[in-house]
């Protein structure tokens, strides 16, 4: 006890007891437990990185709104330096340079030269050298410059030349022309002529036809009526024809029958073929060797034209012939070897119930190797306008009697009723053509065909007979026919 009593009193420091807390009849509020250093680390941490991620998204996307103007604007140069280098700068950009050269037939520099300057004016870009070829050779010359790489872009060629060129000659691409608009703008035969697949390889600036010409002093001195049937013109031939005292023929009442002295029999015979319903490319059977028959018999039988009178041109020229089948051409070459002659150009005859003429004439064309087929095309396409097609024919008419016959059959009106041309143009929407046209100097798919009909004509003139003479004819067809690449079922 004494012991207890000297802890308590002995000086120095001495703790105070603790004391127990009061205790109040009040709730208190609660107060969360003071962490431990660790947890405050981790919790000063999370709070520090929340904020950070916070400044952060805040900060990007106020940054993302700032950009985002910057990239619209450079979007929007993006669009108009595209626009400028695919619409602006290719119009102010100055054309390439496009020569193009240009073989023609028949029609000399100066009737092109208007035009074609025309077409420069508003083409500068565009330079097109015309070269009037002679058609002497001109076939085997012109394949020959293209076989080389030496050919023209754009160059004439007989309609009925396609087999021989079809691998050379391009197709007229639909935005020049489509097949529709060819079909509407020119006649039925340069649509069956000059279609290979599902394309035309040729526009035409001409159309040219065969026509009966008779002499008008002949006939009125005879009180004759032109004839219109083949009939007739047989039964008028015969009254015409005028002999000495030896038979030997003084007026010759119509050029037909042999093959050595008449101009265009083989488009003659061609045409009475097709109007009797013959199949040219397996000329037998009756109806070809009645046709055949029947050119032969002005010769042979009748006598009304023979193998010592001059060529059907000069001797209609001079006045000894009372009718003549000829072409457009023919009609200037007798003008100008008998300027006073008088005569008319007719429609040929036909058999009872048909309405069959005949046409040989030359298209426009572009080579398949042209480096500027489309620019060809668009010139060819100019050239085939009214506008621009009468320019020709007025240039034409300056140098002869009258231009070339509209291959347009929106401008027959316009010739029509011409004493000469007009002719030519009516009978053109019921022409056919085939590979027998004469003068076309191809040495090639006419000159080989003619051949064996001109045998055909001289056996008959022999003494054989019709159906005799066309049983190698019909050989020889089948053979240039295969030659060429040409169905024998197609007949045009």
């Amino acid at each position: 006890m004494d012991q207890e009593e000297s802890t308590a009193t002995k000086p120095g420091f001495q703790p105070e007891e603790p004391k127990a807390p009061e205790i109040s009849s009040v709730s208190p509020t609660e107060v969360p437990p003071t962490p431990l250093p660790e947890t405050q680390a981790k919790t000063f941490i999370a709070k520090q990185q929340s904020s950070f991620i916070m400044e952060e998204e805040g900060g990007g996307l106020s940054k993302l709104k700032g950009f985002l103007p910057v990239v619209l604007i450079l979007l929007f140069l993006l669009i108009g330096a595209f626009a400028v280098f695919k619409f602006l700068l290719p119009k102010m950009a100055k054309p390439k340079e496009v020569s193009l050269t240009y073989w023609g037939l028949w029609e000399p520099e100066q009737v092109y030269s208007s035009v074609i300057s025309d077409y420069q004016k508003t083409h500068p870009n565009v330079k097109i050298d015309y070269v009037f070829q002679s058609p002497k050779d001109y076939r085997e010359r012109l394949a020959s410059a293209i076989a080389s790489d030496k050919g023209p872009d754009i160059f004439r060629f007989h309609s009925s030349w396609v087999p021989m060129f079809k691998n050379d000659l391009a197709s007229v691409p639909a935005k020049t022309m489509d097949a529709a608009s060819f079909e509407a703008t020119f006649y039925p035969v340069a649509r069956q002529d000059l279609r290979v697949g599902n394309s035309y390889v040729g526009i035409p600036l001409e159309i040219d036809t065969l026509a009966l010409f008779i002499n008008e002093e002949i006939f009125e001195t005879a009180g004759k009526p032109p004839p219109t049937t083949w009939d007739e013109l047989r039964k008028t031939a015969i009254e015409l024809t005028t002999k000495d005292s030896e038979g030997k023929i003084q007026i010759s009442g119509a050029a037909l029958g042999r093959t050595e002295n008449v101009d265009h029999w083989s488009d003659i015979l061609a045409l009475m073929m097709l109007q009797n319903g013959a199949d040219l490319t397996n000329p037998t059977g009756t109806l070809a060797e009645d046709a055949l028959a029947f050119f032969t018999i002005f010769s042979k039988i009748d006598r009304v034209w023979d193998e010592t009178l001059p060529s059907s041109t000069a001797a209609f020229a001079g006045g000894k012939v009372a009718m003549y089948f000829g072409s457009s051409w023919e009609v200037f070459e007798i003008k100008k070897a008998n300027p006073t002659l008088k005569f008319r150009v007719l429609p040929v005859p036909q058999l009872e119930g048909t309405n069959i003429t005949w046409a040989s004439y030359w298209v426009e064309g572009v080579a398949k190797k042209s480096k500027f087929q489309d620019e060809s095309f668009e010139f060819l396409k100019y050239l085939s306008e009214r506008e621009t097609l009468q320019k020709l024919f007025q240039a034409e008419s300056q140098l002869r009697l009258f231009g070339e016959p509209y291959s347009r059959a929106d401008m027959a009106n316009l010739l029509s009723d011409d004493d000469f041309a007009g002719a030519f143009i009516k009978q053109a929407p019921a022409a056919r053509s085939w590979y027998l046209c004469s003068r076309t100097f191809d040495n090639g798919i006419n000159d080989k065909m003619i051949k064996y009909f001109e045998d055909a004509v001289n056996s008959v003139n022999e003494g054989k007979t019709a159906k005799e003479a066309l049983e190698t004819t019909a050989s020889g067809v089948s053979q240039i026919l295969a030659q060429y690449g040409i169905s024998a079922s197609v007949v045009r």
